[in-house]
């Protein structure tokens, strides 16, 4: 039962591999970067989206993953940012199949940076690529400072990380030097940004990294 049922998730994982290959070529033979955005629930992943987008120089596009509703993509349409919604109907993540029909569904003329804002989950979406260039971890220190020890796999694989909510922190418990002790550990040279959504602190740094790593 065991072998089965591992030969099974190999095959999942491979075909996903796949398809989100073709979607990264697909992506770049249009001048686009892709940045696929991962966060607990309520770690600020809109918010965050809103206070780079309007930061950068080049043309932004965005992806919503929800299990339901079309909240965050209404929200940034309002604000004339392009956004296409996919639902996944109870699935945890997005993966490479739903971001292949979405590109394939959106206008993406000019080249710019495509956010992939993914399901608001620490564990799932960084199990599989989605035809992404980097991944963007977004934690909150009201998500806790034992995230690293807890969640390892999305801190190992972002590329780039940023510490929300900072203005919260007089207020908590968190332990900045227990939680960057877990980052180091798993990831020693990511970048870490300490950004707060509600005053804007920290993201003209992250912009103007994320500015340079796309070559906008």
């Amino acid at each position: 039962m065991h072998v089965v049922k591992k030969d099974v998730m190999v095959d999942i994982h491979a075909e996903n591999d796949h398809v989100a290959e073709h979607v990264n070529g697909y992506l770049s033979e249009k001048g686009i970067f892709a940045v696929n955005l991962m966060g607990a629930p309520g770690a600020g992943k809109t918010t965050t989206l809103e206070r780079l987008i309007s930061r950068l120089p080049c043309k932004s596009y965005v992806i919503e993953g929800d299990i339901e509703s079309d909240i965050d993509a209404a929200r940034l349409r309002q604000q004339g940012i392009p956004a296409y919604q996919i639902n996944t109907f109870g699935a945890c993540h997005l993966d490479a199949p739903l971001l292949h029909n979405a590109v394939h569904n959106m206008a993406l003329d000019g080249g710019g940076i495509l956010f992939i804002e993914n399901v608001g989950n620490l564990v799932c979406p960084a199990e599989f690529s989605i035809g992404e260039d980097i991944k963007m971890l977004l934690v909150s220190v009201t998500d806790g400072s034992d995230k690293p020890y807890k969640y390892p796999l999305a801190f190992e694989k972002a590329d780039v990380i940023l510490l929300n909510k900072i203005d919260l922190t007089p207020y908590l418990d968190f332990d900045e030097g227990f939680f960057m002790e877990g980052v180091r550990h798993l990831n020693p040279d990511v970048p870490v940004f300490q950004v707060c959504g509600m005053t804007g602190e920290g993201y003209d740094e992250a912009a103007d990294w994320l500015r340079r790593r796309a070559g906008k």
